[in-house]
């Protein structure tokens, strides 16, 4: 909210949210759209320049002029339909890749209608229709396993399409696309997820190339679940991550995610020309169905110096089924100091037949339970290694299977299972 100076100077000029408008301050000239302040110094105007950023101006001894008012009619539009081309299915779930700028809010919405994409990637348009489904509109923080449910539901209904487009949240991305490797049972086409690091409005948005290779992505003679995003700074090429390989490795770059202790499987460039990097399974005519069962009481527990054990001992008192350690190194875990061994916490969780997985923080390279005495300490007393297997997607898979009430030997052994390509003899390393 401006303040109350600010917003009588806006009503005198006629200058509404959304407008266009010229600030002066001195020798110093900004143009921009007119954003709120709906928190901060209410005495700084807020601007989205032409670049994409936002400005802040302390309004003190400062001359806004309306330059233009704000375009609030939108012309309807026909999206094109070609019976020649193969129909790929869009589900929407939130996040900022097909994020607009609410003028109202000064925060972006999802809008990821048919006709926005036609105003937005028309050449999608010359390569597949597009069905869309918004199907909740969620920043990816605040996803669980019920969201997870859903869009492995709706993605197996959507199935009767060429292919599933996710358009998803970077970052918690690779655990829902972990979660869809697993929920999601005899695949046999893909269902690629996608994401952006910077939003449509920025001029170095990720958004268009990542969503038309996505579709392009969809169209493959491949089935499984992907994650299909820039693998350079460049607005050279995007690349496709296994979903339960993918991890995003940085915070705002392009080229975030990065497969794991695996190989990019595809790279598609601007243009669309396609290299396979590895083989994959192909398209098979399969009846794919949605298996979503799921333990919410599952949990992913960093270890670190100073871990209080206690932790564990509330987890165990709270019920939990199953926990994955990301351990250090190749699986390490305190075990010799007095107030801070985990010991005694795993005899309890082996007596209430929980189950306890290490990961390595490492993240790439595998846990190993026989290098060190202190490794075999921790196997002996039922830690079960889980090879190369990411932390995010031990954490899902066990989730997983938790939910069809398995335990003891089976449950380990399924764990060891290489089910949707989570585990391999040989660790493949990309820094």
């Amino acid at each position: 909210m401006y303040s109350k100076r600010i917003q009588e100077t806006l009503k005198r000029k006629g200058i509404s949210l959304g407008d266009r408008v010229r600030v002066k301050k001195g020798k110093e000239v900004w143009e921009g759209i007119l954003l709120p302040r709906p928190e901060g110094n209410p005495n700084y105007l807020v601007l989205k320049l032409d670049s994409g950023y936002n400005v802040g101006i302390k309004f003190e001894n400062a001359e806004i002029t309306l330059l233009s008012k704000r375009k609030k009619t939108k012309t309807k539009m026909k999206v094109p339909y070609n019976p020649d081309l193969p129909t790929v299915a869009l589900i929407h779930t939130g996040g900022t890749i097909a994020s607009k700028v609410d003028y109202e809010t000064g925060g972006v919405s999802a809008s990821f209608t048919d006709e926005d994409l036609l105003l937005a990637v028309p050449e999608i348009f010359n390569e597949v229709n597009v069905k869309s489904k918004l199907l909740f509109n969620i920043m990816s923080e605040d996803m669980n396993y019920k969201h997870w449910q859903k869009i492995a539901k709706e993605a197996v209904k959507q199935l009767d399409n060429y292919g599933v487009v996710i358009a998803h949240g970077t970052d918690t991305m690779h655990y829902t696309s972990a979660a869809l490797s697993f929920m999601i049972r005899d695949l046999g086409k893909p269902v690629v997820l996608v994401g952006a690091q910077r939003s449509s409005d920025r001029p170095s948005s990720d958004a268009f190339m990542n969503l038309i290779n996505a579709f392009r992505a969809a169209k493959l003679d491949m089935s499984g679940v992907y994650v299909n995003m820039h693998d350079t700074i460049s607005d050279e090429s995007t690349a496709l991550i296994r979903g339960t390989r993918a991890r995003k490795m940085h915070t705002s770059r392009r080229d975030a995610f990065k497969p794991i202790n695996d190989d990019y499987v595809v790279r598609i460039s601007w243009d669309g020309k396609v290299t396979m990097l590895t083989n994959v399974q192909r398209r098979k005519d399969t009846q794919p169905y949605a298996d979503t069962k799921f333990e919410p009481k599952t949990a992913l527990i960093k270890l670190h110096p100073n871990f209080n054990p206690e932790l564990l001992d509330f987890l165990i008192d709270k019920g939990y089924k199953g926990i994955i350690l990301e351990g250090t190194g190749l699986g390490h875990a305190p075990v010799s100091e007095k107030g801070y061994s985990i010991l005694p916490q795993l005899k309890r969780a082996m007596d209430e037949e929980i189950f306890i997985g290490m990961t390595s923080q490492c993240i790439f390279g595998r846990v190993h339970p026989n290098v060190y005495a202190n490794l075999r300490k921790l196997s002996m007393a039922g830690v079960v290694y889980l090879e190369d297997m990411i932390s995010e997607t031990a954490f899902v898979k066990l989730g997983w299977l938790l939910g069809h009430d398995l335990a003891g030997e089976e449950l380990a052994e399924k764990m060891l299972e290489n089910m949707a390509g989570e585990l391999s003899k040989r660790s493949v390393f990309y820094a």
